[in-house]
C-alpha cells in the first residue's frame, strides 16, 4: 500500500489503531492506492472494493475498473447501476440524459443524486429540463478505474443534490497499453473507440476518441450523433501528484418519447412508433480541469479547479394536441415545445486532512472548501413545431454562485469505537432577469448541515455504523424569484425556498463472513422538507409536498475463486408524503423494490464473460396508488473470447429474454387529434427488444 501519514502515538489510544486513520486518509474518494501485487482480476476487486476500517457507513463502496469492465453496459451510464439500489432508464432518446431511480427517489434525470466525473460536478442547477439535470453521455466506461458511491446525507463533503446518494468516477491516469475497439450491433448501432496513455515527459498522457451512431429500434430512427474526447496529462499519483484534464463532447438525436398507452392497445401506434417525428435534442459539453494533491507523513491537501461550457437544445410532446385544441378548437400545431440553455459554469474544491489529536484521542481533521458559479445566457422555454420556435413562454438570464465550507474530525475513542463528527455550510445567491419583468429578481439563502457517525468495531471483519445527517437540495433559480404563471401573466405563482432540508439516519453493518465475500446490509429514513416530481403536462418539474422514506439495503459482492465472482443487491423501499392530502399519500413513481444480480466469469482459460439481472418492482403512478407501474425485469449477457494476448471478441446480449417490458411509464392527461377531450391514461416508454452487440478490440 502507500505510505501513510505518521500519526503521533497518544496516551488513549493503543498503536494497532492508528492505521485506520491512515487507511481513512489514503483512501478517500478520489485518494487512489499503489498497485496491489498481481493477483487475478477477482481478486483484486475483492481487495479493493472491502471498505472494512475505512468507511463512515455500511450503504459507502467502491467499484473497481476491473469489475465495471465485466459489465455488458446498453448506456453510459449505466456504468451507475454497480453502485447497490441503483436504477438507470431511459424515457426518451439516448443523447437525452437517463433517468435514476434510488431509495424510493425518482430522481428524473438526477436530482438528489450528486454525481461527479474527474472532480467536476455533473449535476446542472436551474437547468432548462430539470433540476440536478446529470448527463452522462460524455462517459467513457473504458477509462473508468473507479466509482466511489456514498447514500444518504451523512458526510460533510457532499452537498447539494447528495441527499440520497453520491458518486465520484475517477478515469486511470494510465492504461495497460493503447487500445482500439470497434462494436457493430443492430439497428444502426457503431462505435469506435481509439484510447492510450504513452509517456510524456515526467508524466502520462491520456488521450481517448470516440465515433458513436444508433438508431435503436424505433419506427423513427433515433439517428444518435456522438464525438467524443479526452486529453489528459498527469504525473504521479492521485494522492500525490497532478492532472489536467480536457473534455469535449457533442451529440444530436431524434427521440421517440413516451407515448399513450391506449394507442398501443387500439393498434393505432405500434409500440416503438411516434407521435412527433421531429422530437429530440442537440447536446455538447466542453470542460477544462486541473487536480493537484500533495501528502506528507501528516497531512493530506488536494485541490480542484474547472470550468466549462454546455448547450442544450430538447424538442419534446408529451401531449400531442391537448394545449393546442384546449387553445384553438384544432390539432393545427401540436403541443411541442423547446427547452434550451447555454451555460458556462466554473468552480473549485479544496480539501486539507492533518493526522493530530483531540481530547487526547488519535484523531484526524480534515477542512474543506467548494464553490461555483453557474451563467445562463439564456435558459428559455418555447413552444414550437418541427422544431422551429412560434412563442416564447419565458426567457431568462440566470446567475447563480454557491460556497460551501465543511469540517470533520474522525477520532479512534476506544479500540472499538471510532466517531466522526462534521459541519457544513452553503451559502447561495440567485440573480434572475426574466423576459417578464415581474419574475426577475434576486434570492439568497444560507444552512447549516450537521453530520454524525459512530462506527463500532471491527470484530472478527465486522463493523456496526450508526448514522445520522442534514442535506438539502437547491431548487431552480426560476422558482425563487417567480411571481406569476410565465404560460398566463394574470395568474399569481408561489415562490419556493431556494434550499430544502433533508434529514437521515441509518444503522448498517459490514461484514467479511467468509473470505473474499463482502456484505453490507443498512436500515435507514429520510425525510424531506420538499418534493420534486416530474408534471407530465408541462414536460417540467415542480417543488410539492414534504416527504418521508425509509427503507433496507442488502449488498454481496463474493470473489469464490480466482475466476468467478457474484454480486448482489437488493432494496425494500417504502416513501410517501408525511402532510395530509385528499389526492393520497404515495409517492408517484417511487419504486418500492429493486435488485440486481450478476455473475462474472475472469479468466477462465481464454474464455470471460458476465451475466446480469435487473429487477424494479411496481411503483404508484398517482397519489392514491390506484394506478401501478408494471414490474420490469432484463437479462444482459456478455460472453467474451481472448483470440491472443492482445486480441479478444465479446458478445452482448441486451435483453436476452426478449421481454416487453417498460423503462419509464407515467400517468397523465393526453388528447390525440380525434379525440374528443383529454384521456387520463398510461403514457410508457418502453425497452429496447432483444439486441446484439459484437466489440472487437485489440490492445497494441
Amino acid at each position: 500500500m502507500a505510505h501513510g501519514l505518521r500519526g503521533r502515538q497518544s496516551p488513549a489510544v493503543s498503536r494497532p489503531f492508528l492505521p485506520v486513520l491512515v487507511l481513512s486518509l489514503q483512501l478517500a474518494p478520489g485518494v487512489q492506492a499503489e498497485a496491489v501485487p498481481a493477483l487475478s482480476t477477482v481478486e483484486v476487486r475483492s481487495r479493493v472494493e472491502n471498505r472494512e476500517g475505512i468507511a463512515a457507513a455500511a450503504s459507502e463502496g467502491v467499484v473497481s475498473g476491473e469489475r465495471l469492465a465485466s459489465v455488458p453496459l446498453l448506456r453510459p451510464a449505466e456504468a451507475l447501476e454497480m453502485v447497490p439500489g441503483l436504477i438507470v432508464t431511459q424515457h426518451a432518446g439516448d443523447g437525452k440524459a437517463n433517468q435514476y431511480f434510488l431509495r424510493g427517489y425518482n430522481l428524473d434525470h438526477g436530482t438528489d443524486f450528486a454525481t461527479w466525473v474527474n472532480g467536476i460536478p455533473v449535476n446542472m442547477p436551474s437547468h432548462a429540463h430539470g433540476q440536478g439535470y446529470t448527463d452522462l453521455n460524455f462517459l467513457i466506461p473504458e477509462l473508468i478505474e473507479r466509482i466511489d458511491y456514498r447514500k444518504g446525507p451523512y458526510h460533510a463533503e457532499e452537498g447539494d443534490f447528495s441527499s440520497a446518494g453520491a458518486a465520484r468516477i475517477d478515469y486511470a491516469r494510465a492504461l495497460g497499453g493503447s487500445l482500439a475497439q470497434l462494436t457493430l450491433g443492430q439497428r444502426g448501432h457503431a462505435r469506435t473507440l481509439l484510447a492510450g496513455s504513452p509517456q510524456q515527459g515526467d508524466g502520462r498522457l491520456l488521450y481517448a476518441l470516440e465515433l458513436y451512431h444508433n438508431d435503436g429500434p424505433w419506427q423513427v430512427p433515433e439517428n444518435y450523433r456522438k464525438l467524443n474526447g479526452v486529453l489528459r496529462y498527469s504525473e504521479g499519483t492521485r494522492d500525490d501528484g497532478l492532472a489536467l484534464t480536457a473534455m469535449a463532447y457533442s451529440g444530436r438525436w431524434t427521440s421517440t418519447d413516451q407515448v399513450p398507452e391506449r394507442a398501443v392497445q387500439s393498434g393505432q401506434l405500434d409500440r416503438y412508433g411516434s407521435l412527433d417525428p421531429t422530437a429530440g435534442g442537440i447536446s455538447s459539453r466542453y470542460s477544462l480541469s486541473a487536480e493537484w494533491a500533495r501528502r506528507t507523513q501528516d497531512t493530506q491537501r488536494r485541490a480542484t479547479v474547472w470550468a466549462l461550457q454546455s448547450a442544450l437544445d430538447l424538442w419534446s410532446n408529451f401531449q400531442y394536441c391537448e394545449n393546442d385544441i384546449a387553445n384553438s378548437g384544432t390539432c393545427n400545431t401540436g403541443d411541442q415545445f423547446q427547452q434550451s440553455e447555454r451555460r458556462r459554469a466554473a468552480g473549485f474544491a479544496a480539501s486539507h486532512a492533518q493526522v493530530g489529536t483531540l481530547g487526547g484521542y488519535e484523531a484526524l481533521h480534515t477542512v474543506g472548501v467548494q464553490g461555483r458559479a453557474d451563467q445562463l445566457s439564456p435558459v428559455g422555454l418555447y413552444n414550437s413545431q418541427n422544431r422551429t420556435v412560434w412563442n416564447t413562454v419565458r426567457e431568462d438570464r440566470v446567475r447563480q454562485t454557491s460556497l460551501g465550507l465543511w469540517a470533520q474530525s474522525e477520532l479512534r475513542l476506544t479500540p472499538w469505537l471510532r466517531s466522526i463528527a462534521g459541519l457544513r455550510g452553503d451559502f447561495y445567491q440567485f440573480r434572475v432577469n426574466s423576459s417578464l419583468p415581474q419574475n426577475s429578481g434576486r434570492a439568497s439563502y444560507q444552512m447549516l448541515s450537521p453530520k454524525l457517525a459512530l462506527i463500532l468495531g471491527p470484530w472478527r471483519k465486522a463493523e456496526l455504523y450508526l448514522n445520522y445527517g442534514q442535506g438539502f437540495h437547491s431548487n431552480d433559480a426560476r422558482g425563487t424569484t417567480i411571481t406569476v404563471d410565465p404560460a398566463d401573466p394574470s395568474t399569481p405563482a408561489q415562490r419556493v425556498n431556494p434550499l430544502v432540508r433533508t434529514r437521515g439516519s441509518e444503522i448498517g453493518l459490514r461484514a467479511e463472513p467468509v473470505r473474499g465475500w463482502n456484505t453490507t446490509v443498512a436500515l435507514w429514513q429520510l425525510r424531506a422538507d420538499s418534493e420534486l416530481l416530474f408534471v407530465g403536462d408541462a414536460g417540467t418539474t415542480e417543488a410539492s409536498r414534504p416527504s418521508r422514506r425509509h427503507g433496507v439495503e442488502w449488498s454481496n459482492y463474493w470473489a469464490l475463486n480466482r475466476w468467478l465472482a457474484i454480486d448482489a443487491d437488493f432494496a425494500w423501499t417504502e416513501a410517501r408524503f408525511s402532510d395530509a392530502a385528499p389526492e393520497g399519500s404515495s409517492i408517484p413513481g417511487a419504486a418500492a423494490r429493486t435488485a440486481n444480480l450478476g455473475l462474472t466469469v475472469d479468466r477462465l482459460g481464454p474464455w470471460f464473460g458476465a451475466l446480469r439481472w435487473r429487477h424494479i418492482g411496481p411503483r404508484p403512478l398517482i397519489e392514491d396508488a390506484s394506478v401501478r407501474s408494471q414490474t420490469s425485469q432484463l437479462l444482459n449477457l456478455r460472453v467474451g473470447y481472448r483470440l491472443a494476448a492482445r486480441t479478444q471478441i465479446a458478445f452482448d446480449v441486451y435483453n436476452l429474454l426478449d421481454r416487453r417490458v417498460n423503462d419509464i411509464e407515467y400517468w397523465y392527461s393526453s388528447q390525440l387529434a380525434g379525440e374528443a377531450a383529454p384521456v387520463d391514461d398510461r403514457h410508457i416508454h418502453p425497452a429496447e427488444p432483444r439486441t446484439l452487440r459484437v466489440t472487437l478490440t485489440h490492445r497494441y
